[in-house]
């Protein structure tokens, strides 16, 4: 019988795949303990050399606590062809570990390498996170570029390690807004390349704080669907951060990516809609914060409680 799994990831307290902010978070070894304890059933990854990187060891710490590794999120600068042998060389030795410490756990479903732009990275599109216009997008000839870069890892994910690649539409990169994500999408090969569905992200990336912006774009993407992010978006942050000319991490270090249940995303009818597509698979719940920033524990008990609550 299809089911929904719930899981949370070590963004959530405090380990975010960006330059300066790594080495900073809570001991992976306490992450886990209190992902465990407030009632969460696997993780991702994290940055790189946040978590063992020896399978063996990896699957160690995972399996003695009860839990699953679900996948990692890996950052590559897409638009840039000369960057993309790189970004095949980086994601297949992530790959490679996560499908090593999933034949150590006989999982039944493999992780997924959760691909995305090098976020953070552009200037423009930093500063203007949750508001950026056609002006500030990729050209025509830089969208090729992007989604060939997209097709080529997960080609060589497939092909060297058996795990499927999903791209990660993300804030403050080049597949931010609807449209953005859209486009990618409809450049790229349905059987290769899925789509991990961030709540979060994309109320903010649209711009508007309308739950109607997500619900409709479930129903848009379906098929790319294989796996989701559940994360809340605060609309006065998300309003104060459009008024004010915020930048990306201002407006995460201001609590735009909330508890569940305080921001503008509608969990009841996105949990309802994945129910009625016979979703089989997990969604990871993610309150991105930077280091030191709240109380991930707790936030975590209420981002559970909250969910169980709403039949998951």
């Amino acid at each position: 019988m299809p089911e929904i799994r719930i899981a949370n990831a070590p963004c959530s307290w405090g380990s975010l795949e960006f330059e300066g902010l790594q080495g900073q978070a809570i001991p992976y070894g306490q992450m886990l303990d209190e992902l465990k304890e407030t009632g969460y059933l696997g993780t991702e990854l994290g940055d790189w050399g946040y978590m063992p990187t020896n399978a063996e060891q990896l699957h160690a710490e995972l399996s003695g606590r009860g839990l699953v590794m679900l996948g990692a999120f890996v950052p590559v600068a897409l638009k840039d062809a000369d960057a993309h042998q790189a970004g095949i060389t980086e994601s297949l030795k992530i790959a490679r570990l996560l499908a090593d410490v999933a034949e150590k756990g006989g999982y039944e479903q493999l992780p997924f390498l959760a691909l995305a732009d090098d976020n953070g990275t552009d200037a423009i599109r930093t500063a203007n996170a949750g508001r950026t216009s056609d002006e500030m997008s990729l050209t025509d000839k830089q969208w090729k570029v992007f989604a060939h870069g997209a097709e080529d890892v997960a080609q060589a994910v497939k092909s060297q390690t058996g795990l499927r690649t999903v791209f990660h539409h993300h804030c403050a990169g080049f597949v931010e807004r609807p449209d953005e994500v859209a486009r990618l999408l409809e450049m790229t090969d349905p059987n290769l390349l899925g789509l991990v569905f961030d709540t979060g992200h994309y109320m903010y990336g649209s711009g508007r704080n309308d739950p109607k912006v997500v619900l409709e774009s479930l129903d848009l993407f379906a098929e790319r669907i294989w796996y989701m992010h559940f994360k809340d978006c605060h609309p006065g942050v998300a309003d104060s951060a459009r008024d004010e000319g915020w930048d990306y991490f201002e407006a995460v270090r201001r609590g735009v990516f909330c508890e569940l249940g305080q921001g503008c995303v509608d969990f009841p009818a996105v949990i309802d809609w994945l129910k009625r597509q016979d979703y089989d698979g997990w969604a990871v719940v993610e309150q991105d914060v930077l280091p030191g920033m709240g109380s991930p524990k707790e936030s975590a008990r209420r981002n559970r409680k909250y969910l169980r609550a709403k039949g998951v």
